[in-house]
């Protein structure tokens, strides 16, 4: 009678594997899925004797047993898969950000900004023609006006493209801090399964995986799974995912720009509140270290929210961070050494101007004593002259370019009780006192009245000296695009070599990426040969299952006839 229970776990073992089949075939597309083997092994034995003396123990088998669908997956492939997917959404991210700052800078409303660039040196040209028509004069503030509100249009475009990219920061910490959630209740699903070592939860594990590959998309993440069937997640070496803890990114906001950046609250400092809230204090707890250099070596050059982290950099960038010897902290960051380079073009053709245009007002450098006995090194400085040439009604010297917020000069008086117009220096720590995009208008008096510039001498000759030095300010090679670059340039070129360097960085990330997509296609490739479903193969084990459904029927069949022949013969 005990062969019959060996036919039938042959049955129901067969359908077991046939159901597995059936599954495996039904999840041929879907994503994430990961293809399930049958193993089967055999029940335990039933001892009917123990002789020491005998080969072995006298034994029968009590038939097959379906040990456990097993998932197919290749450990390694699947770390170099998510290490070289993380990779190449660094460099999509970086090439997507390229290619915006290049529309940027290529196109404003229909016309290229250098467009704007050229006008200003052609109107600087036909001033030198005839520098005392005021038709000419009118041109130049016209033109200077039009550069200084496309120079604005630009920038605010960067910008704004900076805040596109810190909401798309946002929403990705969000993400991840999401992932971690799903992660912990996965993890409980799948140990609250398997812990009775029967069932395997082989779907909960392939959606765990599945959220492990987008992870491996933002950021660089290790894992590993314990005796209990818990997966860890650590995010760039620090802890995500640990026991039953998820450590979710906090976001730190610049009061200033409203930027975010991300941080781990548990490696933070703070202080709370009066009103029960907590300050975090982030210096040394921040995700991502941006100051690394970016290199596949290094392994720094992995996740797409470090790409978008460095793309839009931690502050609005202007020329100081490249004259001021900081141009290391922002050269990793594609937006905001771009506006530091756009901004210095702009801010080197304005006090170019506005300096030809002192020296004809009669400004001069040297120490200037106050008449509190204050005494100014090394300033520039003019008398006060409301009737000199290049004067404004109050006596300053005349400035085609001004600050909004500040005044270019200052007024002072002299030991010798005469007044005077300091020019104010800028400084890098006031952004008031900047030349800078941010900062920058024509002159009210000159907008109302460009014959005011007059080019004609005390004497009632014109001064062509001053705008022959005009259009040569314009054709000078004294500039550079930043420190690590040798050519030297021109207003003219400047911008041409300007966005000639961001094509040709799209160009190499571009190729980078393309490069890098390939060998995510490989690594893919290679995994789904282990992991992924072949149709004419699962079919192939479908009838061999099949038949051996009908095998284990027949023995049935073969055994119930065999003892209905005994039991009718002996007439028991």
């Amino acid at each position: 009678m005990g062969s019959l229970y060996i036919g039938a776990s042959g049955l129901q073992t067969s359908q077991n594997a046939l159901n597995t089949t059936a599954h495996n075939l039904s999840n041929v597309d879907t994503t994430g899925y990961t293809r399930q083997q049958v193993q089967l092994s055999s029940k335990y034995y039933l001892t009917l004797s123990v002789d020491p003396a005998a080969v072995s123990n006298k034994q029968t088998g009590l038939g097959v047993v379906y040990s456990r669908a097993k998932q197919v997956r290749d450990y390694f492939l699947d770390k170099t898969f998510r290490r070289e997917s993380g990779r190449s959404m660094f460099y999509e991210v970086s090439t997507e950000v390229l290619e915006e700052v290049e529309s940027q800078l290529g196109e404003l409303n229909g016309e290229a900004f250098q467009t704007t660039v050229t006008d200003l040196w052609t109107a600087v040209q036909e001033l030198a023609k005839d520098p005392s028509s005021s038709v000419t004069q009118g041109v130049l503030v016209q033109r200077a006006s039009e550069f200084v509100e496309r120079a604005w249009a630009v920038y605010e475009g960067l910008s704004s493209y900076q805040d596109n990219l810190n909401t798309k920061i946002k929403q990705h910490v969000d993400m991840i801090n999401n992932y971690g959630q799903q992660l912990l209740t996965l993890n409980d699903k799948i140990r609250a399964i398997e812990s009775g070592g029967i069932e395997q939860a082989n779907d909960l594990r392939d959606a765990r995986n599945q959220i492990l590959d987008e992870l491996a998309e933002l950021a660089d993440i290790t894992y590993s799974e314990d005796l209990y069937g818990n997966v860890s997640v650590q995010i760039e070496g620090v802890d995500f995912v640990k026991g039953g803890n998820c450590y979710e990114i906090g976001l730190d906001v610049d009061e200033a720009t409203g930027f975010y950046t991300p941080y781990w609250p548990q490696n933070a400092t703070y202080v709370i509140l009066a009103d029960g809230t907590k300050s975090y204090n982030i210096d040394g707890a921040e995700v991502f270290d941006l100051t690394r250099e970016i290199s596949s070596d290094l392994n720094t050059d992995i996740g797409g929210l470090k790409a978008m982290l460095l793309a839009r950099g931690d502050h609005r960038a202007d020329y100081t961070d490249i004259t001021g010897g900081n141009y290391d902290e922002v050269s990793q960051s594609i937006v905001m050494n771009i506006q530091a380079e756009f901004d210095q073009l702009i801010h080197n053709v304005v006090t170019r101007v506005n300096e030809i245009l002192a020296e004809a007002a009669g400004l001069q450098t040297g120490d200037l004593t106050l008449a509190d006995g204050t005494v100014l090194t090394g300033v520039r400085y003019c008398e006060s002259d409301a009737d000199g040439y290049m004067r404004n009604e109050d006596g300053s010297p005349i400035q085609l370019f001004t600050k909004v917020t500040t005044a270019g000069y200052q007024k002072v008086e002299g030991q010798d009780g005469k007044e005077y117009w300091v020019y104010a220096e800028e400084n890098p720590a006031m952004p008031d006192s900047l030349y800078s995009i941010k900062n920058l208008q024509i002159d009210q008096g000159l907008m109302q009245e460009p014959a005011k510039l007059g080019f004609m001498l005390p004497d009632g000759s014109v001064d062509y000296d001053t705008a022959e030095a005009l259009k040569a300010a314009f054709t000078e090679e004294n500039y550079t695009l930043n420190p690590n670059v040798q050519k030297k340039t021109t207003f003219v070129d400047y911008y041409t070599d300007l966005v000639a360097q961001v094509a040709n960085s799209g160009s190499i990330y571009r190729s980078i990426y393309t490069n890098q997509e390939s060998t995510v296609e490989a690594a893919q490739g290679a995994r789904e040969q282990v992991i992924g479903v072949a149709s004419d193969e699962e079919l192939s084990y479908m009838i061999k299952f099949q038949n051996a459904y009908n095998a284990s029927s027949r023995y049935i069949n073969v055994i119930s006839e065999m003892l209905e022949h005994i039991i009718t013969t002996l007439g028991m």
